[in-house]
């Protein structure tokens, strides 16, 4: 498939990565290729540039948002939780317009420090707030509560064993995104209903922060067990 990754950071990188790794023909969008490519230190995490994993990754297109969108018949929100509506905005309303759109960002602010808050909770979630804003768009919340890694590649903790969950509106668009994540390894998809249940595991992120600092790793999971 044509899939689109929206976001140059870790989750970006890794989402499409691993999508190429699958045989899926990907671009990474962002908002201005040139700037994108031109940069050579390290993001705020402390990653390489991304020319210097675009370089390792030269199946991978670089394109920016409204190219990658307008070529792809899935779309991957990896952005910032709070410049996703932005740069979905500049991927285009046309171009995501029919589409499904994978929402695996998170609404953290840090504007007060660390730990980060939720800029949006309890009566609205940032998967409720794209899919308004992109009526047209077959938004499905989910990935969020795990780090990049996991995401992409499940088997690297303790084989896969943990739980994804799922939001959305539409059937279909949840059936293809539920193919993607078992084609990524993910074996227990919990579909949890409609887009207002991604408030659910996006409010998940302030315990997900606090167990990261407990146990020293954000390479663990979370397992419905029932």
């Amino acid at each position: 498939m044509r899939i689109a990754v929206l976001g140059t950071g870790m989750a970006g990188r890794t989402i499409a990565a691993r999508l190429a790794e699958l045989g899926h023909e990907v671009a990474v969008g962002t908002r201005d290729v040139t700037v994108t490519m031109a940069r050579t230190e390290p993001d705020r995490m402390g990653n390489p540039p991304f020319q210097t994993w675009a370089e390792a990754h030269p199946q991978v297109a670089v394109a920016s948002f409204a190219e990658a969108a307008a070529a792809s018949e899935i779309v991957v929100n990896a952005t910032n939780g709070e410049g996703s509506i932005p740069a979905l905005t500049a991927a285009g309303v046309a171009n995501l317009a029919g589409k499904v759109l994978l929402d695996i960002a998170n609404p953290l602010d840090f504007s007060t420090g660390m730990p980060p808050t939720l800029f949006v909770k309890d009566t609205d979630s940032l998967g409720e707030q794209i899919q308004r804003a992109f009526p047209a768009a077959k938004v499905v919340k989910t990935l969020n509560t795990m780090n990049a890694y996991l995401m992409a590649n499940p088997k690297q903790l303790a084989g896969g064993d943990f739980s994804v969950f799922l939001s959305g509106d539409d059937p279909d668009a949840k059936a293809t995104v539920t193919e993607l994540l078992r084609s990524f390894g993910h074996t227990d998809v919990i579909d949890l209903g409609d887009i207002t249940t991604a408030r659910g595991p996006e409010m998940m992120l302030p315990i997900w922060l606090r167990l990261w600092n407990a146990v020293g790793t954000p390479m663990f999971n979370f397992k419905i067990v029932r």
